[in-house]
């Protein structure tokens, strides 16, 4: 019972303490890294008859990214952004195999509540390089493209430690291609 609540109030001290110094970052610059899964869905295939349904599927996604901050309300981010290798199978024995990767400068807006939590909100621009391989019995084809689309996301983030920023974000890109192609993140940065 007493290493219970000893364990409580030294985290309620170190919370106290991470949100005192967090006050001391609010500005300069921070980079990191997440992971994440992305999900894509084309129920529409324009260019192909009726006999493919739809693709959908996810894959383990992930990014490196840079950043400045302003202050503590406006920053300026530059992330690579590898979407990972999402297959479908779209006919008997075909599958589709879709590769993107690609570099997003995003204007990112923070709304600080309280000394260690956050909101937050990006948008952006994701200039990609998307490579479809299709796999049949016969053999296999690939075609590869670039490309560029608006993407937006939003989160939130907790403070820890003096400066270090966890957040959860929700991403979503507006491929023209994807009837939906989102991605769930989880980032850690370190605040310089």
């Amino acid at each position: 019972m007493k290493f219970g609540i000893t364990v409580v109030v030294a985290l309620a001290a170190l919370a106290t303490a991470t949100g005192a110094q967090s006050q001391e970052n609010e500005s300069g610059f921070y980079a990191g890294a997440g992971v994440g899964s992305f999900d894509v869905k084309i129920d529409d295939f324009d260019d192909v008859d009726d006999t493919i349904d739809r693709y959908d599927s996810d894959d383990t996604a992930w990014k490196a990214f840079a950043g400045w901050r302003m202050n503590e309300y406006l920053g300026f981010e530059l992330a690579y952004v590898n979407l990972g290798s999402p297959d479908d199978e779209i006919l008997p024995d075909v599958r589709l195999t879709t590769e993107t990767d690609g570099f997003a400068p995003y204007v990112v807006g923070t709304l600080p509540i309280g000394d260690w939590f956050e909101l937050f909100a990006k948008a952006g621009y994701y200039w990609y390089d998307t490579e479809a391989r299709l796999t049949t019995p016969a053999g296999s084809t690939r075609d590869s493209q670039g490309n560029e689309t608006f993407t937006w996301s939003a989160g939130a983030g907790v403070n820890i430690f003096e400066r270090v920023n966890v957040r959860l974000e929700y991403e979503q890109f507006d491929f023209d291609e994807a009837d939906d192609a989102s991605a769930l993140w989880l980032n850690a940065g370190y605040r310089f």
